[in-house]
């Protein structure tokens, strides 16, 4: 009888011993923190604002949306401590550029963007939204800057006998049309257009960079000129020039990563699951791109 009244007693011994050890091991896993990982996001190739499947002819090429989409996933992940751009891109569309630029900004996390061979123009615009960027000294960075092209193809048509006539209810409703050359007032209104793309580049540059351009340097490379890692960190548009491991060892010092003695940071690749399309709609995917981008005979990009 004896043995069984000590039962309760020996029951609620053991419950109690389990629930202090697991009060001591969440307390150590606070002491002493996982080490976590550096999140990985790629961006590469010219940017767009849809994703474009692969195809026989082109890779797969994520959109703005969807390299947001995985900064977004990045900045909510508890495992991650810091955030690696890899870019190699020449720039592209303003819109895909901007939103890149704010998914960057909205993360709550030590962002790094590291420039292997090209970052340039929009492609810099991502990068200047991080708050660091490590550069190869060769590689190709700046072009600050907007542009846009348009086509006159009415001495072609001419010569060809090929006539039109358009009928609009306002005398810019057709501006940008290459069957006729440009006139001034229009010239006016596309260069407006320009360079107010170009005003919202330069102020995010300033923003993303503030206190660290050399004044003097930076109005100077604004005619959009195209600068090595080494020119780009002499006026402040890059912070350090180094390898792929200078960026991982820099995110991991800037976010205060724990390291074991010697260890080095893990770093774990945010990609989204994207479909592989057909040939018959990658193209279509593709043209819709292209539509998208010359309607009205006229596109600013940062390119």
């Amino acid at each position: 009888m004896a043995g069984k009244a000590n039962e309760p007693n020996y029951l609620a011994a053991v419950v109690g011993g389990i629930f202090l050890l697991a009060v001591l091991v969440l307390a150590a896993y606070s002491f002493f923190p996982s080490e976590g990982c550096i999140g990985v996001v790629e961006i590469s190739g010219p940017l767009v604002t849809q994703d474009i499947p692969s195809s026989l002819f082109t890779d797969e090429q994520k959109g703005s949306q969807t390299i947001a989409d995985e900064l977004g996933e990045a900045g909510g992940r508890q495992d991650v401590r810091a955030v690696l751009l890899l870019i190699d891109s020449p720039g592209g569309s303003v819109i895909a550029s901007q939103e890149i630029y704010s998914a960057v900004r909205a993360m709550n996390k030590t962002s790094v963007a590291f420039i292997r061979e090209m970052a340039a123009s929009g492609g810099y615009y991502a990068a200047a939204g991080t708050d660091y960027i490590v550069a190869n000294p060769d590689a190709l960075t700046g072009s600050i800057g907007a542009r846009a092209t348009l086509s006159d193809y009415s001495g072609l048509m001419e010569k060809l006998g090929i006539n039109s006539t358009t009928f609009k209810t306002g005398d810019l409703k057709d501006m940008g049309s290459s069957e006729r050359p440009i006139s001034e007032k229009e010239r006016a209104v596309w260069q407006s257009i320009v360079n107010e793309s170009f005003q919202s580049f330069l102020t995010a540059v300033k923003e993303g960079r503030a206190g660290k351009l050399d004044r003097a340097g930076f109005e100077e490379v604004l005619d959009a000129r195209i600068l090595t890692g080494r020119q780009a960190k002499k006026i402040g548009l890059v912070d350090e020039l180094g390898s792929k491991d200078a960026a991982i060892a820099a995110a991991a010092r800037l976010s205060s990563m724990p390291l074991a003695p010697g260890g080095e940071p893990r770093l774990c690749e945010i990609s989204s699951s994207q479909k592989r399309g057909t040939l018959f709609g990658s193209l279509s995917a593709q043209a819709l791109q292209l539509l998208l981008q010359g309607a009205g005979g006229f596109h600013v990009s940062y390119r």
